[in-house]
């Protein structure tokens, strides 16, 4: 059965707080980069998350991610259940070698700059695809190396990020989504998927195109952070939204620390939302946020214990 056969999982972990990223605090970011630069303690805080009941994962392609997948890997007796959810490209990576290369050298560097082992392997296809700036080739090939980094690992959903979800869907036309979602469906066997700051028009979209089976992920909070239009076309389009063409995942629940837990799931847990990702780096955060998020599977694991 493939990945995208299957449904989404309804807890999802998170990594931001491996990376410094807390949108609302420059210090708590600092001091969590800090804590988090071994891996040993990152791995810490995923051992947290599997005793609380956790079995899926969202990692972006960032500069740590290699190393966290290797150390999944190492162990598959422990961690070989897990289900993926990966969220590519790391847009960092490829803003910064544009501006030193150029787009062309960019691609070039990405695709036969590491090695020749890896050149060969790709240079029929990339020769031809630099050369002729085969937009459909080249972003095959771009998420073929952005993969490598997960290789191994059940994949159940393709996460595209929203800066580039977001760039293509200003250009208002349908085939750089079909293309993205046929090949993640196709070389992967996974839920397309599409990170965006505009669930409402991009769903909208999406039909219009006739586009479906895709997983939608998207900022979702009582007080609108990073929601646009706002909370109010949010609730309207996840009322009349089908959880069968386009389940959604919701991020950025507790609005970088502004909304409790508490309430902030009771709110979540009125919609028709299919999936939570979210990151804390404490044992009791995790295990609450598991419990409000899917209180049966708590109830259960509470039992079996």
């Amino acid at each position: 059965m493939k990945a995208y056969d299957q449904p989404i999982d309804r807890v999802v972990f998170g990594d931001n707080q491996f990376f410094g990223i807390n949108h609302m605090s420059q210090d708590k970011a600092q001091e969590r980069a800090e804590r988090f630069a071994a891996i040993e303690n990152v791995m810490a805080v995923y051992d947290q998350a599997l005793e609380a009941g956790v079995e899926a994962i969202m990692l972006n392609s960032n500069h740590r991610a290699s190393e966290i997948c290797d150390a999944f890997r190492a162990d598959p007796g422990r961690y070989g259940h897990l289900r993926w959810y990966p969220s590519i490209p790391y847009p960092h990576k490829y803003a910064a070698m544009v501006n030193d290369l150029g787009l062309v050298g960019a691609v070039q560097d990405i695709l036969f700059g590491r090695g020749a082992k890896s050149a060969l392997g790709k240079m029929v296809r990339g020769a031809s695809a630099v050369a002729t700036l085969d937009a459909v080739k080249l972003m095959k090939m771009l998420i073929d190396e952005e993969m490598a980094i997960y290789e191994g690992l059940d994949t159940r959903c393709v996460f595209l990020q929203n800066i580039v979800t977001d760039l293509m869907l200003g250009y208002d036309v349908p085939d750089p989504f079909v293309a993205y979602c046929d090949y993640i469906r196709e070389r992967f066997g996974a839920w397309p998927g599409l990170i965006t700051q505009n669930l409402p028009f991009l769903r909208a979209k999406l039909q219009e195109w006739g586009i479906e089976g895709v997983v939608i992920c998207a900022s979702i909070n009582k007080i609108g952070y990073l929601m646009s239009p706002g909370t109010e076309e949010y609730e309207a389009d996840l009322a009349r939204g089908d959880a069968s063409k386009y389940p959604i995942m919701a991020m950025s629940t507790l609005a970088s620390g502004a909304v409790p837990p508490v309430e902030a799931y009771a709110y979540i847990n009125r919609l028709n939302i299919q999936s939570v990702v979210f990151g804390e780096s404490s044992a009791k955060n995790i295990r609450q946020s598991v419990s409000l998020i899917d209180p049966s599977a708590a109830r259960m694991r509470e039992a079996a214990e």
